[in-house]
């Protein structure tokens, strides 16, 4: 069996968690129906694979959407709080410039490794458009480019019923920061 393939078990377990969250929670994604978007997840293997991955980290994916240009479906990471894949600095380069205390990885690579990718400030308003996340938690978003060269990476949360952005040096890390992941399919 490939890595990045899960066994017949696997797939009709995790199906079955996917289909209900989606029956669960019709607000996130109305007008789409469930056996279009199993019928996509069943002629990609590896998307299968990076929504386990998504799972196993308790990040609950979840279709939020359709991306109109493409026709792919968007699975966000639904968790009420930022995933288990926490104490993490932004990216290698960060991770790799901390002399003393390094944290196990970075975010964007762990995205990387789970096919996925974390999402940008604008994917993750439209998350707390349809709920309430990250009330104890903050999650790394995709960092401009011109921040990042000056050694700064930004982040979310949600306090006050609103949803903040902020900044840290991208070498920083939480028990209480991850990152929320989309995926494509």
């Amino acid at each position: 069996m490939d890595k990045k393939d899960l066994s017949k078990e696997q797939k009709e377990t995790l199906l079955e968690t996917l289909r209900n969250r989606f029956s669960k929670n019709m607000n996130r994604h109305k007008n789409l129906e469930w056996n279009s978007i199993e019928k996509k997840l069943l002629e990609n293997s590896e998307k299968l694979w990076s929504l386990n991955e998504m799972e196993i980290t308790e990040g609950e994916p979840d279709v939020i959407g359709l991306d109109e240009s493409t026709g792919e479906f968007l699975f966000f990471d639904c968790s009420p709080e930022s995933p288990k894949r926490r104490s993490l600095c932004y990216d290698y380069q960060a991770w790799n410039s901390r002399k003393a205390n390094k944290p196990e990885g970075n975010a964007i690579d762990k995205a990387t490794e789970m096919g996925i990718e974390i999402l940008t400030e604008a994917q993750y308003r439209k998350l707390q458009e349809l709920g309430k996340f990250d009330l104890k938690t903050s999650s790394w978003i995709r960092t401009p480019e011109k921040i990042r060269e000056m050694g700064g990476a930004v982040f979310c949360d949600r306090r006050y019923d609103t949803v903040f952005l902020y900044h840290n040096g991208a070498e920083s890390y939480y028990a209480a920061r991850g990152f929320r992941g989309c995926l494509k399919v």
